[in-house]
């Protein structure tokens, strides 16, 4: 199969990314408007489309100061895609990025049977005293109440 590379995303293939999202358990409960709208304000997207009708195969985002750092995000592949180094692709898309040239630290999430894909790149989750933290809605609320 052949695949092009896209840098902008038209309506269909966010749909696209909006049915893989509710498939899997790290991205579940985005709404269509949700995926448009990080689509829309993520500072580089990374995405491979079957060249022969458009569909969309592999997707990836990365914020970033362009400087110190860079967030990967969202590194998905269609599951009927899968095993054909798409992932990869991208990856090596992400890393040699003009954009992204000078930035110092790559940083991504990612699920535990993930690890090894990602140490391919140098990632690694051995950051001594750093602690992952996350406030949502309802937490900053009732941290501002006390």
């Amino acid at each position: 199969m052949t695949y092009r590379r896209l840098d902008t995303l038209d309506t269909p293939q966010i749909e696209q990314i909006h049915g893989w999202y509710a498939r899997e358990w790290w991205t579940q409960g985005r709404s269509l408007e949700d995926v448009a709208s990080l689509v829309e304000h993520s500072d580089l997207i990374f995405a491979y489309a079957d060249a022969a009708n458009g569909d969309l195969a592999a997707f990836a985002r990365v914020l970033t100061d362009r400087t110190i750092k860079a967030l990967i995000l969202d590194v998905i592949v269609d599951p009927a895609q899968r095993g054909h180094g798409l992932g990869r692709r991208i990856m090596d898309d992400i890393f040699a990025a003009p954009e992204l040239a000078r930035v110092r630290h790559f940083e991504l999430y990612c699920a535990p049977d993930m690890r090894d894909f990602y140490r391919g790149w140098g990632f690694t989750d051995a950051l001594g005293e750093l602690v992952f933290m996350r406030a949502e809605p309802d937490a900053r609320e009732e941290a501002r109440d006390k």
